[in-house]
């Protein structure tokens, strides 16, 4: 009775291990959190390390970052961030300038933002609107462009 019953304890830990991988995608959570010395580095690291489905985490101290790698839900990850450690976090709000039209739109551009990144002004529709371009805005600035072979001359 005793192996029987720790085959099919087995055998139930391998389902919800599948059942786990099936409901939840992998993901890369990404929260931006204050960190002032390798202790904090510590303390957020091992605040998520312990996380079912957590695969990967890595912390970046110099932009304020955390990326956690796995099977997990991002506000469950950010909750267990503020909770554990105290601290204020946030999902990281930036992204890549190269993905927003106008990254020097007022709205966009961030001066806290760590080089090469701005607000993500794509999640925010009253940002969005602000740091995109209008069609009569593409035409007047292509119109000029050096890399427009119909371009006018004058310049």
């Amino acid at each position: 009775m005793g192996f029987l019953s720790k085959v099919s304890e087995l055998h139930d830990r391998a389902r919800s291990r599948e059942k786990l991988k099936k409901n939840k995608q992998l993901q890369t959570v990404e929260i931006k959190v204050k960190m002032d010395c390798e202790g904090c580095e510590r303390r957020v690291k091992k605040s998520v390390e312990g996380m079912k489905g957590v695969t990967s985490v890595e912390v970046d101290p110099k932009q304020s970052k955390l990326t956690v790698i796995g099977y997990v839900d991002p506000d469950k990850v950010l909750h267990r961030v503020r909770h554990r450690t105290g601290k204020k976090a946030d999902l990281w709000p930036y992204v890549p300038y190269d993905v927003v039209e106008h990254p020097y739109a007022p709205v966009a551009y961030d001066r806290k933002a760590p080089p090469g990144y701005v607000k993500n002004v794509l999640a925010d529709p009253e940002a969005a609107t602000l740091a995109r371009a209008s069609s009569t805005e593409v035409k007047y600035t292509t119109a000029f462009s050096d890399e427009n072979p119909n371009a006018c001359v004058l310049m």
